[in-house]
C-alpha cells in the first residue's frame, strides 16, 4: 500500500523559515526522483523542487531558487524542504510525490494529504 505522509507545515511570518518533511513507502513502480508540489486556493498545483534519490541532484522552480533547499535521507525514505525568506505568496498546501527525472512533473498519481504552509503576519 502506497503511503506518502507530509508534515511540518505551520503558520510563519514573512521572512521566516520552515522545514517540511515527506516520508514515502509502498511504491512498487520504478522511480528515482521525488518532488515537492504546492497548491494555493483557486490556483493550479505547481512544481516547486525535486531531487534525485541516487546522486542528490536538485531542481527548483525559479520563484523559490536560492530560498528553498531540498534534501533527502535515503535510509529513512524521507525528503525535506527547507524554506527560508518565506513570502506570503508561498502560502499553499505542499505535497510530495515521485517525479519524472529532471522535471517537476508527477510520475504517477500518488499523493498524500499534504501539509499546510501559511505565511502571514
Amino acid at each position: 500500500q502506497v503511503q506518502i505522509v507530509e508534515s511540518g507545515g505551520d503558520l510563519v511570518q514573512p521572512g521566516g523559515s520552515l522545514r517540511i518533511s515527506c516520508t514515502f513507502s509502498g511504491i512498487t513502480e520504478n522511480y528515482d526522483h521525488i518532488g515537492w508540489f504546492r497548491q494555493a486556493p483557486g490556483k493550479e498545483r505547481e512544481g516547486v523542487s525535486s531531487i534525485s534519490l541516487n546522486d542528490g541532484r536538485t531542481y527548483y522552480t525559479y520563484s523559490v531558487k536560492d530560498r528553498f533547499t531540498i534534501s533527502r535521507d535515503s535510509a529513512s525514505n524521507t525528503v525535506y524542504l527547507q524554506m527560508n525568506r518565506l513570502k506570503p505568496e508561498d502560502t499553499a498546501r505542499y505535497y510530495c510525490t515521485p517525479t519524472v527525472p529532471g522535471m517537476m512533473v508527477p510520475l504517477y498519481n500518488y499523493w498524500g494529504q499534504g501539509t499546510q504552509v501559511t505565511v502571514s503576519s
